[in-house]
């Protein structure tokens, strides 16, 4: 572990890279799941299928072909992306297009009498969304959307294949340099470290949805209609 200790400036660099990759990629793939999500659910079919199309095609590719591709084939089309950039645009992609399925599933089954309930109360659209079917919602998309996002931290190993400094790759110029100058391999040690990093990161994420999900259980959330008829109108409280 001496190893490790003399490199840690070198390793923590690596770690900051992967956690910054990380955040970036579960960031927009979260902006736009949510976004198209409720826009897949809209009644509208030229929509629907420019957002079935977009789900179909970056779902069906492999992660790795997708993060080669954007790398490999943005020169083509006058795009110079770094290796950070192209490696978030490839999991955001394969990411999203997974998010929107998991938001719209969710989101879709929540019963359709909530949604017409809501509408005799005379709530309009967003308070609808907001206020009756997201909070019902919220208890089908977590897990699945938990582990979509602990999916996409494991993938930010493979910006190593690119040529991103991230912990993986860290990981194994460590093993190089060590080999070459004790003439042993540090690879269990070195990749024992790299599994129980994210092993912890991983984790937490499962923690948190855990968490989030005793939080929705309660009952005040199978309120939602009742206290979402009070958010109508500011007058309709204390009259």
């Amino acid at each position: 572990m001496n190893f490790i200790i003399e490199n840690w400036s070198f390793v923590s660099k690596g770690l900051f890279m992967t956690l910054r990759l990380a955040l970036v990629v579960l960031l927009f793939t979260t902006l736009i799941s949510t976004v198209l999500g409720v826009l897949a659910t809209v009644k509208n079919r030229a929509l629907w299928w420019a957002i079935h199309a977009y789900v179909e095609l970056f779902r069906s590719i492999p992660l790795v072909v997708n993060v080669f591709f954007i790398f490999f084939g943005a020169p083509m089309f006058g795009l110079d992306l770094s290796p950070f950039a192209a490696v978030t645009v490839g999991l955001t992609l394969w990411g999203s297009a997974n998010g929107i399925e998991i938001v719209r599933g969710g989101l879709e089954s929540v019963a359709r009498h909530q949604w017409k309930s809501a509408w005799a109360l005379g709530l309009r659209p967003w308070q609808i969304y907001l206020h009756v079917i997201v909070p019902q919602s919220m208890k089908a998309i977590l897990p699945a959307y938990t582990g979509l996002l602990t999916m996409l931290v494991q993938a930010t190993s493979l910006g190593a294949l690119v040529g991103v400094g991230e912990f993986l790759k860290v990981g194994q110029i460590i093993i190089e340099r060590e080999t070459v100058m004790t003439g042993v391999s540090p690879a269990f040690t070195v990749y024992g470290v790299v599994l129980l990093v994210y092993f912890v990161i991983c984790s937490a994420l499962s923690w948190l949805s855990r968490y989030l999900e005793r939080r929705l259980g309660r009952p005040a959330v199978r309120t939602s209609i009742e206290e979402a008829s009070k958010c109508k109108s500011p007058k309709s409280v204390g009259v």
